[in-house]
């Protein structure tokens, strides 16, 4: 009876610590050191190694695509509120003007595609994380944990910058320029607003990109100064760009 109550006994202790000890050995265990080249050749030889890592690759994004699902349903649930939300730097949503039948309808759909998106945003970029982690080492793989909230934070607070601190002056100026009347369509400022939104929530997270840039090692703060006109250039390039592509 003793010696059964005992294995009962450290049973439920293995369960109850099999959680923490599987974190611990996750974060301390380093992965064998291998050149790029060598996995390269190793995959080439031994294509049925690639097996595990695509069928884990395909779980993650399964995963991840089953949450952004159910946060585009959630997103258009509230879709009235975060297109009154959206619009109210213009006025409201009856300013807006539609014109073709189907225009309400796929302004919806892009706001909870958009909405849920950035809502299962932390959870998606944690599923990469958990692919890519097993291939890093201890410290990298536990550094590299931390900068998902960062990044999150980082691309919420250029989100919030663009909609309270841009957005205003600029439909300001847009809607009164040369004095011309303006009657927006939905389609057009949502996509305005929320490619606005976009590109600079991901203009926030440059400095976090450059950071994990300089301590792998692939390019030096010198080089930076060095080159910052060519940033500059690149930046009043690609600015432009993208936002006539959103």
């Amino acid at each position: 009876m003793k010696r059964q109550k005992k294995k009962r006994t450290s049973r439920f202790k293995n369960a109850l610590t099999a959680p923490f000890r599987n974190l611990k050995d996750f974060f301390s265990t380093n992965p064998k050191d291998k050149t790029l080249g060598e996995s390269i050749g190793a995959a080439i030889e031994t294509p049925k190694e690639l097996l595990p890592h695509i069928y884990a690759l395909r779980k993650h994004l399964l995963r991840a695509f089953i949450a952004l699902i159910l946060g585009v349903v959630i997103s258009l649930a509230f879709s009235r509120s975060i297109l009154d939300w959206l619009t109210a730097p213009i006025g409201g949503i009856e300013i807006l003007e539609a014109v073709d039948v189907t225009e309400p309808m796929s302004v919806v759909m892009r706001v909870s595609l958009l909405a849920g998106f950035a809502i299962t945003l932390p959870y998606i970029t944690f599923e990469i994380w958990l692919f890519i982690a097993p291939g890093l080492k201890a410290k990298p793989r536990f550094l590299s944990l931390i900068f998902i909230p960062l990044a999150t934070v980082l691309f919420a607070g250029g989100m919030a910058f663009a909609f309270y601190v841009m957005l205003p002056p600029a439909l300001n100026v847009l809607m009164n320029f040369m004095g011309l009347q303006t009657t927006p369509r939905p389609a057009s400022y949502v996509r305005f607003v929320t490619g606005l939104m976009f590109w600079i929530g991901a203009t926030f997270e440059f400095p976090l990109i450059i950071f994990v840039i300089a301590k792998l090692g692939w390019i030096k703060a010198k080089t930076l100064i060095s080159q910052w006109r060519i940033a500059i250039v690149a930046i009043a390039v690609v600015a432009p760009s993208s936002r006539s592509g959103a």
